[in-house]
């Protein structure tokens, strides 16, 4: 069975939108996420986001871009049922008041949760679909949506349905985020000039892992995902793409998805087949991707270590995951520890959220003893706040910090304060954020905090995987496996909703019978 087809468009440049709604959203997080947290883009902004839309790109003289709203968060909480429909509903109207479009790059994560909602990418798509085929094609003919999304995000059939081409990362951390979103938009423009309309091979598989466990670093993700590369080089093949879902949402979408895009169907569906095989079979293979313990047994050994720095992750509370960033779980074992209480060994743990706090270290001034009841307001379940006694060492306005670098790729900086307690150096900020670079740590020069982690002999980060920047920096690190609203022990979190059976929630399943049926839906 080949694809079906359209007249190829010529003579006329591509009219493609540009769009999307991005975040992901922990259901186990107390935290909520509102249009306040999202860094929206518009107009010349959105199109400054990519290389492929410069007048000096390839495409130029294909395609008139046409920017839409691109709203992206920090990950965090579920999205407040209001703040979604602010946002979807403007996506959606400037679509219908965008003209005819060919086609849109839909440029989404793809694991948001919205209160109210078990499936808000397929009920975003639904509508930004409705509203493309509203305007239809100067042809006439029905538009096409292509997404490049986080391999994290979760693939439904809802969602996937209306959408005509679907890839995702291949790397964790994801430093191809930008190529991912450049193929999606390239393969548009193949497939809009040549006329084709693709099949797309869809299987779910059922399997929900942490993605520390599916980091491409290491074996299986990593030949699994290398071997997309060479499945798309096949005669009839367009793209091959496989989500591991998002682990810290309880909804029936969440699990494992294999999308193989072509115009051959048979070759698309055995080569989805396939890899969904492959993955199941490698279910038990995956492992965290450094070694773990407890954060009593992470701050032992890295105390008793003779690397410097030694880099411990607070996985639970990481706030790229969708963690609420307020925790103070860590902090109250890094004090417990006599020799870094002592100053024996130096510590610094960075971005704990806690607004009052950082106020008052604020009011007092750089050298002054404050003290300060921290962190476990927003996740309160996990201990709540630590009391704590010490000197503000540094403080750094957020007006100081350059738009996009102190926030990321979240949006705009944030109130920061050190405060020093014995041998630890404490980093309080107003608003969620991560420190994931050296630049995060010091920022600009002259107005920045000026701590430099490498310094440290000891670096707590609430983080997951380490991010490239970080990884290099450790001489060691340990995955400290701790509480919160992204635990890495999926089985005391307490999903009730996800589609059972699923692993390792029912480890046995699938053990006779020849497993689970993989057979992909040809949409």
């Amino acid at each position: 069975m080949t694809s079906s087809t359209t007249s190829p468009i010529t003579g006329r440049r591509l009219r493609i939108g540009i769009g999307g709604i991005g975040i992901e959203s922990s259901t186990f997080c107390p935290h909520r996420s509102t249009t306040e947290d999202f860094r929206q883009t518009r107009g010349q902004d959105l199109l400054d986001r990519y290389t492929w839309t410069r007048p000096d790109s390839d495409l130029a003289g294909t395609v008139e871009w046409v920017p839409l709203l691109h709203a992206t968060s920090l990950p965090g909480g579920p999205v407040e049922a209001e703040s979604y429909l602010i946002l979807k509903n403007e996506l959606v109207t400037r679509i219908r008041e965008a003209g005819p479009l060919d086609g849109l790059v839909y440029d989404i994560h793809g694991a948001m949760s919205v209160i109210g909602l078990t499936d808000a990418e397929g009920d975003l798509t639904e509508s930004v679909r409705a509203a493309l085929d509203h305007n239809g094609t100067p042809e006439g003919d029905r538009p096409m949506i292509s997404t490049g999304m986080d391999l994290h995000g979760n693939v439904s059939r809802r969602f996937a349905e209306p959408i005509d081409l679907l890839t995702a990362h291949r790397l964790a951390p994801h430093e191809d985020a930008w190529d991912t979103r450049e193929r999606a938009a390239r393969n548009l423009v193949h497939c809009l000039r040549e006329g084709v309309r693709p099949h797309r091979a869809w299987v779910q598989v059922p399997v929900l892992l942490p993605g520390e466990k599916t980091s491409t670093r290491l074996e299986p993700a990593k030949s699994l995902y290398s071997s997309l590369a060479d499945i798309e080089q096949k005669d009839g093949i367009l793209d091959a793409a496989m989500w591991v879902g998002y682990a810290w949402a309880d909804e029936p979408r969440c699990k494992a998805a294999i999308v193989v895009t072509g115009e051959n169907a048979e070759l698309a569906a055995q080569e989805a087949e396939s890899l969904a095989r492959r993955y199941w079979d490698a279910r038990k293979d995956f492992l965290f991707v450094g070694p773990t313990g407890s954060a009593e047994e992470c701050i032992e050994k890295a105390v008793a270590s003779d690397q410097r720095p030694f880099l411990i992750s607070d996985s639970g509370d990481n706030p790229t995951a969708g963690g609420a960033g307020d925790l103070a779980y860590m902090l109250g074992k890094l004090l417990e520890n006599d020799a870094i209480r002592t100053g024996k060994v130096t510590a610094v743990h960075p971005g704990i959220t806690d607004p009052a706090a950082v106020a008052a270290c604020f009011e007092a001034g750089v050298g002054a003893e404050v003290t300060l009841s921290v962190g476990g307001k927003v996740d309160a379940n996990h201990g709540g706040p630590h009391e704590l006694t010490g000197t503000v060492e540094a403080l750094q306005r957020a007006a100081d910090q350059k738009d996009g670098a102190a926030g990321g790729a979240y949006g705009r900086g944030v109130d920061t304060a050190a405060v020093r307690v014995g041998g630890l150096t404490v980093i309080l900020v107003e608003r969620r954020k991560p420190f994931h670079t050296l630049a995060d740590f010091t920022g600009p020069a002259e107005v920045g905090l000026g701590i430099d982690p490498r310094t440290y002999d000891v670096v707590v980060v609430k983080i997951g995987y380490l991010e490239p920047e970080l990884h290099d920096m450790a001489a060691d690190w340990l995955l400290a496996l701790t509480p919160g609203g992204v635990d890495q022990d999926l089985l005391r979190l307490g999903h009730h909703r996800v589609e059972r059976p699923l692993y390792p929630f029912d480890e046995d399943a699938h053990e006779t019978g020849g497993g689970p049926d993989l057979t992909p839906t040809l949409l």
